[in-house]
């Protein structure tokens, strides 16, 4: 199942947050603690590249704890600075503001021996649709400033919001990247629910879940859900016996596999199945490794056409 989503309002953002960063002092990313790689948009890297960094790893509260600080520590030794947080809760989001001070004190000392009195810190706010950005812009101001929702495109502009009398924040529309290089990058984020669903098999969509839960903790689905299968088994048979220990039955005895796939991934969005990882590190090699070994056998396909052709055309 290969997911690709790039609307073009996505290319007008990118451009826009292209014309807006000299105007920062400080880039914010928010990542989605279930899947910290998969959220984590590659081109803001290349687009923030000479500004300072903070990344918050938001839904913190749905993510297995163990595993987050295995990825705070990750993003830790890159440089960048990281808090942990659950808008939603509050928690975590004023800490984002006395990080950027620490990040901004040498230049907020340089203006002040200047003669400067008052220096307020400019900060952009970037990630991926739904990663819950204008509820964590809502929590820091204490009132609802920023659009929310639970699809993917809820924030349509740009808009300046201060924070506090010293921080003022430029918030932006979720925003993808043009190719998912790695496939397992694309499932991932529809999992979540950062991938419009409308365009999605929602029911291809789960057995892939199913399938990934079967090498992380395939308790998890036993558990939730009731349901008797083998690890070894087909994830499509496994979402059956889930529609079946559900009673989502269609008429004539057949299980009612869609409406038990919707059910699934809505319970795994919201935390109901339990504290969930999707993704480690190590993880990372796996996927540049096979990214390379599909790039190889791509070269060596389009070699053999080249090569083909030009003996067909002596």
């Amino acid at each position: 199942m290969n997911i690709q989503w790039y609307p073009g309002h996505m290319t007008k953002t990118r451009r826009m947050m292209e014309e807006n960063l000299s105007l920062v002092d400080v880039v914010i990313e928010l990542l989605d603690a279930r899947i910290p790689y998969s959220s984590k948009n590659p081109d803001i890297d290349t687009l923030a590249k000479n500004k300072r960094r903070i990344i918050v790893m938001n839904k913190s509260d749905l993510a297995d704890p163990a595993k987050t600080e295995i990825w705070k520590k990750y993003f830790e030794n890159k440089g960048f600075t990281v808090i942990l947080s659950d808008a939603v809760k509050g928690t975590g989001v004023n800490k984002v503001s006395d990080a950027a001070r620490v990040l901004m004190k040498d230049k907020i000392e340089k203006e002040k021996a200047r003669g400067r009195l008052f220096v307020p810190i400019r900060a952009m706010i970037v990630g991926i649709p739904n990663v819950g950005k204008s509820t964590f812009i809502n929590k820091s101001v204490g009132k609802t400033t920023a659009k929310t929702g639970d699809k993917p495109g809820v924030t349509k502009g740009k808009q300046w919001i201060r924070l506090k009398k010293d921080f003022e924040l430029l918030d932006t529309p979720g925003i993808l990247w043009p190719k998912f290089e790695d496939e397992e990058v694309g499932l991932k984020l529809a999992m979540i629910g950062s991938i419009n669903d409308d365009i999605l098999d929602t029911e291809t969509l789960c057995t892939e879940f199913i399938n990934l839960m079967m090498s992380i903790d395939p308790d998890r689905i036993r558990n939730r859900y009731k349901a008797e299968f083998d690890t070894i088994e087909e994830p499509h048979d496994i979402l059956e016996k889930i529609a079946a220990a559900r009673g989502f039955i269609k008429k004539g005895g057949e299980p009612d596999c869609g409406r038990a796939a919707k059910i699934i991934l809505d319970e795994f969005r919201g935390g109901k199945i339990g504290k969930i990882t999707l993704e480690l590190p190590e993880d990372i090699r796996d996927m540049s490794a096979k990214t390379a070994e599909k790039e190889a056998e791509k070269k060596a396909r389009d070699k053999e056409r080249k090569a083909a052709y030009k003996a067909k055309n002596k």
